[in-house]
């Protein structure tokens, strides 16, 4: 499979996932034992919003989808869960996958905030980060549309967090759908 192909199928993989969320019930009806939530999303690749000194180079946008399982466990008024994820450029530059924990905290009037934290395996076809494995750092805050779907606005950061040398890290900021279950 040439390169160029092998890019369409993930990305006609990504777009599949993402319809079948969309079209997902929106009632609390969906419910999943070991899914708390999927998220499909667009990115902007390698901004210059600067949080940890990341070095933009890069192009394209990312396409990004994550699950969030459960279980739960409560901490400071929100819950941690484990995810798993990953972000394909659209033009070649550093796609990742990663996986982590996420934090969440819920307002009563819809509003939340998630911080995550995990390690992400890069695609290594960019800029060079210094490493394969990075740290990825994450912040989302959004509003709930109803019981179970979503919108929100997240940014993340991967880098080797001063591991190796060089230490350019990506810094991505975009919109999501989440649908939990």
């Amino acid at each position: 499979m040439t390169p160029v192909k092998a890019k369409s199928k993930k990305k006609g993989i990504l777009l599949a996932a993402a319809l079948c969320l969309l079209s997902a019930p929106s009632s609390a009806q969906a419910e999943s034992s070991w899914l708390h939530e999927m998220r499909v999303g667009v990115l902007a690749h390698d901004t210059d919003i600067n949080l940890w000194g990341a070095v933009p180079s890069e192009h394209g946008v990312d396409i990004n989808a994550e699950l969030v399982f459960t279980p739960e466990q409560e901490m400071l008024g929100g819950a941690l869960r484990p995810n798993f994820g990953a972000s394909l450029n659209s033009c070649g530059d550093t796609s990742h996958i990663y996986g982590g924990g996420v934090w969440e905290y819920e307002w009563k009037n819809g509003v939340f905030f998630d911080t995550a934290v995990g390690l992400s395996a890069n695609s290594e076809t960019g800029k060079n980060l210094g490493s394969a494995i990075l740290l990825r750092l994450a912040l989302e805050a959004g509003y709930n549309l109803n019981p179970c779907n979503r919108v929100s606005l997240m940014m993340d950061h991967i880098s080797n967090a001063n591991t190796a040398d060089p230490n350019p890290g990506i810094d991505n900021i975009g919109i999501r759908f989440g649908h939990k279950f």
